[in-house]
């Protein structure tokens, strides 16, 4: 089990000019918030943050030394907890978390080598001759390390991960437990959580009346810096051309992607979502969960798309879609909103029909 160090806490003061935000006349500079918690669970020496008026009657009962509001909201904070105001309390909460927890920027180890039996685990460890391990890397125990492997400095592997053959993994990654990687190229600081799949064949067939053909997958998976990919989530190996993931990318569990699918910086991927081999995403798109996107299609820069979407066409740069099949956001409102009135419609002429059907009441 891991055990978490306490946090060394920091002055209020430092933490508020670390967002930008102006200190409250009233507020003691060196208040010591010594980490994050919720609204309802907040104590005297942890910062919350609240960004919706659903979470109203929380903000008023909160205990938290300091919450971080926009200024809508800073009227609603009670004389007990410091206003920290700034235009983005998401955003600020996040910075301000990693520097009060900074162990948790990326996960940990899996396994204490302490921890294991004196024989047999313990030192069950394969590392191919040919591989390069950078300084300060540290491999769990049952690592399989292949190869031709390149490993950056400061990069963690956990237990029975595989990598490679034709893997380079660069500084400051962080390797999950259970993790399979070929052939691919990983840029710096970037996470990918257990069970991740990186660089297996793509599902490529030529069909025919006699059976389907396998064909040989040629391509590779380009992984840029600060990338972070979620746990079981598959990314297809290119069949010619490589499987490309931008820089900044964030993927959430149990994602696939296919071969040849280009994914741009910045772009945000829910759970659950499959898009299929050849589409490309442009930089800074978001896909809602369990969305399916077919092959050989274009989103452009900014362009979203709604939860529980079928994507059949490709989608403006900006634009935002949505719906089965998917369709501009406003045009698939309108259609929801017009079928909705349709079916109440045929309810209250039915209830019409059953009334006049029964005759009027007859008082006893």
């Amino acid at each position: 089990m891991i055990v978490l160090d306490e946090p060394p806490g920091l002055r209020l003061s430092d933490l508020i000019a670390a967002v930008g935000a102006p200190l409250p006349v009233s507020a003691d500079p060196d208040l010591v918030l010594r980490g994050g918690a919720s609204l309802e669970t907040a104590e005297p020496w942890h910062l919350a943050y609240m960004d919706s008026p659903r979470y109203a009657a929380s903000l008023s009962g909160t205990r938290a030394g300091a919450c971080i509001v926009s200024d809508r909201f800073a009227d609603m904070v009670p004389s007990r907890t410091v206003a920290v105001v700034v235009r983005d309390p998401h955003t600020a909460y996040a910075k301000l978390l990693s520097r009060l927890h900074p162990g948790l920027m990326r996960p940990q180890l899996h396994l204490s080598e302490a921890a294991l039996p004196e024989t047999g685990t313990r030192a069950c460890r394969f590392i191919h001759s040919s591989a390069r391990i950078g300084t300060g890397v540290a491999l769990d125990p049952t690592v399989v390390i292949g190869e031709g492997v390149v490993i950056g400095p400061g990069t963690t592997v956990g237990a029975y991960a595989v990598l490679g053959p034709d893997v380079t993994i660069g500084p400051d990654c962080s390797i999950g437990a259970g993790v399979t990687i070929v052939r691919c190229d990983v840029g710096s600081r970037t996470i990918i959580h257990p069970g991740a799949r990186i660089g297996q064949d793509g599902f490529g067939f030529a069909m025919s009346a006699n059976g389907h053909l396998k064909i040989p997958q040629l391509g590779r998976v380009m992984i840029g810096n600060d990338v972070e990919i979620g746990a079981n989530t598959t990314v297809d190996r290119g069949s010619g051309r490589d499987t490309s993931i931008g820089h900044g990318t964030k993927i959430d569990n149990l994602v696939q992607i296919a071969h040849n699918v280009r994914v741009g910086r910045h772009c945000v991927i829910v759970a659950q979502v499959g898009i299929a081999g050849s589409t490309v995403l442009e930089d800074f798109v978001v896909v809602g969960g369990q969305s399916a996107i077919a092959g050989h299609l274009r989103l452009g820069r900014g362009a979203r798309l709604a939860a529980a979407s079928k994507l059949m066409d490709d989608v403006p740069a900006g634009a935002r879609w949505g719906g089965m099949p998917a369709k501009p956001i406003r045009t698939w409102f309108r259609e929801q909103t017009t079928l909705k009135k349709l079916a109440q419609r045929s309810v209250d002429r039915r209830a019409v029909e059953w009334s006049a059907a029964a005759g009027p009441d007859v008082d006893a």
